[in-house]
């Protein structure tokens, strides 16, 4: 397949063709798992951009990732959902090599965005005195540019290296959307450089960031128990624990898949740990970060009415 032919070539997604059985539950949990993730996500940008109170950087950050993670699901998930009612699921190469573009792209930002959010809570929490400047304005502005421009030079690079090389044999990505490991073994000639610049790739951008988040988050946590309310103890633990579980899964999940992704062990394995990273993780973010916290809560109310809000939690 040359360049060429981009626009007359179409690839065959397996998507979860060997589930026949459970494509109708597979739908239904996928569907829902969307709509919470778009709800979700689209409250946080609600209320962090109208309410006041939250113009704080935590929140800032908080609402750029909740763009990233709207953006990253809907390059994604609609196309999925659409193959699991279809007997048929074919995606052009133009189509192919933009989604993968886009994977890479805003996994890439997401890294870095996690770090700079770690950043943000270490400074809060253990320097507290000096955070007002160490986190101004301008700062946390020019973070979070960083984090979204250093997913360019990246995905246009190995996007484009890739679909240049010659496709042959086999039309089927054995996944449910291009990936760098299920278009890579279509490949028909020697990949090695490309799988070394993508294990580089991958030790940079997911696995330094991740030490340094859990470093901070340890440094955060020591600071934590060195409080002397034990109820403000407790909540600032429990919420920094969660905060490391959505952080370790999307950084484990991301670095499983592509620190060596021509390995044969993962082939089975890799729609249900790609399934963690583009369905459950844009999920749990929300929830997580923001939907549980009183300031947020107490933001819902003023933006959509306290009497709505309070049905809501109203015990059945």
């Amino acid at each position: 397949i040359s360049v060429s032919d981009w626009e007359d070539t179409y690839f065959t997604l397996q998507g979860f063709s060997h589930l026949a059985t459970l494509q109708v539950f597979l739908f239904e949990g996928i569907l829902l798992m969307f709509l919470i993730t778009m709800t979700g996500n689209f409250l946080i940008i609600l209320v962090a951009t109208t309410d006041p109170a939250l113009h704080t950087p935590m929140y800032y950050f908080l609402k750029n990732l909740a763009l990233i993670e709207i953006c990253f699901t809907l390059n994604i998930v609609p196309k999925m959902l659409v193959d699991l009612l279809l007997e048929r699921k074919v995606i052009s190469f133009s189509a192919c090599a933009l989604q993968l573009y886009f994977v890479i792209f805003f996994v890439t930002s997401e890294c870095f965005l996690l770090g700079a959010m770690a950043y943000d809570r270490y400074v809060a929490i253990c320097h507290p005195l000096h955070y007002t400047t160490a986190m101004n304005r301008r700062v946390c502005l020019h973070m979070v540019i960083a984090c979204w421009i250093a997913g360019i030079p990246l995905s246009v690079g190995l996007t484009g290296w890739l679909f240049s090389y010659p496709f042959c044999g086999s039309k089927e990505i054995k996944h449910f959307f291009c990936d760098i490991a299920p278009v890579l073994d279509l490949v028909c000639s020697d990949t090695y450089l490309f799988e070394l610049l993508v294990f580089i790739a991958t030790v940079l951008i997911v696995l330094i960031p991740f030490v340094l988040i859990a470093a901070s988050y340890i440094q955060i946590i020591h600071a934590i128990l060195q409080m002397p309310s034990s109820e403000g103890r407790r909540k600032a633990f429990f919420t920094c624990i969660a905060h490391l579980v959505v952080v370790t899964l999307f950084y484990c999940t991301t670095g499983l898949i592509h620190l060596k992704p021509k390995s044969r062990l993962l082939v089975k394995s890799r729609k249900l740990v790609a399934l963690s990273y583009t369905v459950v993780t844009p999920m749990l973010n929300p929830i997580i970060y923001s939907l549980r916290n009183k300031e947020v809560k107490h933001a819902l109310r003023k933006t959509f009415g306290k009497r709505q809000f309070s049905k809501m939690n109203l015990p059945r």
